[in-house]
């Protein structure tokens, strides 16, 4: 049995969403995770993942580890007994640690094959809450969007506290990723806003009000199909990132760039400090603005179009 789970971008509202404010995600499609599970002749359950140097017996990793809590889980909340004999082989080409939705990619996958060769049926709803429940075991408060937009693949609106919202594309839109090469703990840029936040709160809520509305207006211009709009309020969404401080050279740079190369808009996407930068792009104009952002010290792009699934 095999399934396949999309990657995942924060499109608007990073770090105002921490107080309340909307945020807005989309798969990428163009990298996704792999999963195919079939029966062993070996005794046990046997996971091959070449990319992060895996091939063991499930027993013999630690029952915490990401892979090997998906299947206990799910072996218990299935009620296999006795416990079959499986060969599990984990691919993926979504970069590990960049803010695309590596880890919910692959425990969507994983679940959405495993249950199926246990003839174990799942509807997405079930998918998802059981992909959350193994987000909070590594990331003790995932906010949910990484596994809603991947077990949907479908774009998410989302406010800290409510129900997740998936909404369609009016027009498919093309966006290039361009990644910094330079990993950044998002932990430190949320914990260097909640400092400023502290030390002036009245200032910074006007600050994340502004963003709540961008991301607002965005979601209907993606509704509505009006690209060379939410181009504009990208602009507007990155200034308001470099105010926070969680910007750096190397995004701003590449921004730009992909700016002065015809993207219709840029920003960061994710913590910053590093990490990834968008660039909403003319599909056409997309090969160009890739060339130009790795000719500028991007360590690689990624080209995705943007659709309801």
């Amino acid at each position: 049995m095999k399934s396949s789970a999309p990657g995942k971008i924060i499109l608007f509202g990073e770090h105002a969403v921490v107080y309340g404010r909307p945020a807005l995600a989309v798969p990428v499609t163009q990298v996704h995770a792999d999963v195919e599970v079939s029966g062993s002749s070996r005794t046990g359950i046997w996971i091959d993942a070449p990319g992060i140097d895996l091939h063991a017996e499930v027993n013999s990793i630690p029952s915490d580890h990401p892979v090997a809590s998906v299947i206990h889980n799910l072996l218990f909340i299935s009620r296999i007994s006795p416990f079959p004999s499986l060969d599990i082989k984990i691919t993926s080409s979504i970069p590990v640690a960049s803010g695309l939705g590596s880890g919910a990619a692959v425990t969507v996958a994983l679940t959405r094959a495993l249950s199926s060769h246990l003839n174990y049926l799942m509807a997405d709803e079930e998918v998802n809450s059981f992909a959350y429940e193994i987000e909070k075991l590594h990331h003790g408060t995932p906010s949910g969007v990484d596994n809603t937009v991947v077990t949907y693949a479908k774009p998410v609106y989302f406010v800290k506290g409510q129900p997740i919202e998936t909404f369609a594309v009016g027009d498919p839109f093309t966006i290039v990723i361009g990644d910094t090469g330079i990993s950044a703990p998002t932990k430190e840029s949320v914990g260097d806003v909640r400092k400023l936040w502290e030390s002036d709160e009245a200032k910074w809520e006007k600050v994340f009000d502004e963003v709540g509305e961008i991301v607002k207006q965005a979601r209907k211009a993606i509704e509505s199909g009006k690209m060379k709009e939410l181009g504009a309020l990208m602009n507007q969404n990155h200034l308001l990132l470099q105010e926070m401080t969680v910007s750096s050279p190397e995004l701003d740079n590449l921004i730009s760039v992909a700016r002065k190369a015809g993207a219709l808009g840029a920003k960061l996407s994710g913590g910053g400090r590093g990490g990834n930068m968008i660039a909403l792009v003319e599909k056409e104009k997309a090969p160009d603005i890739s060339k130009a952002l790795l000719y500028a010290g991007a360590a690689r792009t990624i080209i995705t179009t943007v659709t309801t699934a």
